[in-house]
């Protein structure tokens, strides 16, 4: 059987060689966070508006994944845009510490505001505007616009930087060599997401190409990723591929639900001319505080790091090692394959406190989940517009990209 569906066929040794030019493509893209429940589960970004419809050749989904593996851009500059609309509560920002403690340690008494771990997590939610600009593995430089201020990452050479105006913090690390740095960090623009999102695609998986668009001025292919099995939230991935260069320059994921895209962003600009060296030069501002990364980890017992952690594929959650569940518990399992699959661990203790149970944060707790019953017990539904969770009363997690009774169904089976 091939690895996938789409109008035509590919054979196993084809897949592979794709996904090894996927990532030779992928090193040279500017590596931003995007992350929260969601974007912890599985790499996405979505479209901007279409201004016309090129006439292009025909293309099958076998050569357009093709073209999108040979592409070797190693020089761009733009402008990208990112809205997020993952259905989370309004918590009033406490939101916020909570993405930035599921990315890792990051700004606050202990830490710089500049640190990205930290920093980027503001991506998971909300409409954002990011410049970009690569020049070759070694520098790459990514600016989060905000109201009169600015946050900059620049990567030049073993040098990482994160500035901060509003704060005037300075974040410095270093990396040792440019696979390790994007083997450490997440993804954001459209190729990175593209990269993440083709990881996910299997003999579950249907892959068409639907006709073409036209972003940032340039003509593009569309190329549509569906899961092909019911009970996943995800809806449909579309990537709008450069028709000249093979790059990714929009990422668009709509949920199952329906409704807006769960994260819509791409090149609202892009230029693929060599950007000025000056770009990714960096001095500290004077008075600047200056936080270094052999110091942003002292007292916390973890290990220090400029740029938020590994992107994580389907099916794992944050803080997630081989065999281990989130924050370290052991006994991670995964039920079933594909876009409908599992994770699930025991915590070892009680679930989710509730009500009287929850003391002062009881109420609190009850409002962002929905109890739910089974021949397993019962527990607490937690759900996003692509990620849902259930803590049953005895500690044990089951959580994906599925549909709260597909979880149901799994804790009854588990018993």
């Amino acid at each position: 059987m091939a690895p996938y569906a789409s109008d035509d066929s590919t054979t196993a040794g084809e897949v592979d060689e794709q996904r090894s030019g996927r990532r030779k493509a992928a090193r040279y893209i500017v590596p931003v966070t995007v992350v929260g429940v969601a974007a912890a589960t599985i790499g996405l970004v979505p479209a901007l508006a279409d201004s016309g419809d090129p006439d292009l050749p025909k293309i099958t989904a076998q050569q357009l994944i093709e073209k999108i593996a040979k592409s070797d851009v190693q020089q761009l500059s733009g402008t990208v845009k990112i809205s997020t609309d993952l259905g989370l509560p309004d918590l009033g920002g406490l939101e916020s510490g909570l993405l930035s403690g599921a990315a890792g340690k990051g700004g606050g008494e202990d830490g710089s505001s500049a640190d990205p771990t930290a920093k980027l997590t503001e991506l998971a939610s909300g409409t954002h505007t990011l410049r970009v600009a690569v020049d070759g593995p070694d520098k790459q430089k990514l600016s989060l616009l905000e109201n009169a201020a600015e946050y900059s990452v620049i990567h030049n050479g073993k040098d990482v930087w994160g500035y901060d105006s509003k704060s005037n913090e300075v974040y410095h690390g270093t990396s040792d060599s440019p696979e390790r740095g994007k083997d450490q960090q997440p993804p954001a623009t459209p190729g990175d997401f593209a990269e993440e999102a083709l990881k996910a695609v299997d003999d579950t998986t249907s892959v068409t190409v639907d006709g073409t668009a036209q972003v940032a001025g340039r003509d593009a292919y569309k190329l549509v990723v569906k899961p092909k099995q019911s009970g996943s939230t995800v809806g449909a991935i579309t990537v709008a591929v450069d028709a000249k260069t093979g790059l990714p320059l929009k990422f668009t994921l709509t949920p199952a639900s329906g409704g807006a895209a769960v994260v819509d962003a791409g090149f609202t600009k892009v230029s693929f001319a060599e950007p000025a060296a000056s770009t990714f030069d960096f001095t500290p501002p004077k008075g600047a505080k200056v936080t270094e990364e052999k110091d942003a980890g002292k007292g916390s017992g973890e290990t220090p790091r400029t740029a938020p952690g590994k992107p994580f594929a389907l099916g794992e959650a944050p803080g997630h090692q081989a065999g281990k569940g989130p924050g370290g518990h052991d006994g991670m399992k995964t039920i079933g394959e594909g876009w409908t699959a599992i994770a699930t661990f025991d915590t070892g203790g009680e679930g989710v406190p509730s009500g009287k149970a929850g003391g002062e944060f009881g109420g609190f707790i009850d409002s962002l989940g929905d109890k739910v019953h089974g021949t397993f017990g019962s527990g607490t539904v937690f759900s996003t517009r692509l990620v849902n969770a259930l803590v049953t009363d005895d500690g044990k997690v089951y959580a994906g990209l599925v549909t709260k009774d597909a979880l149901v169904k799994a804790a009854d089976a588990g018993k």
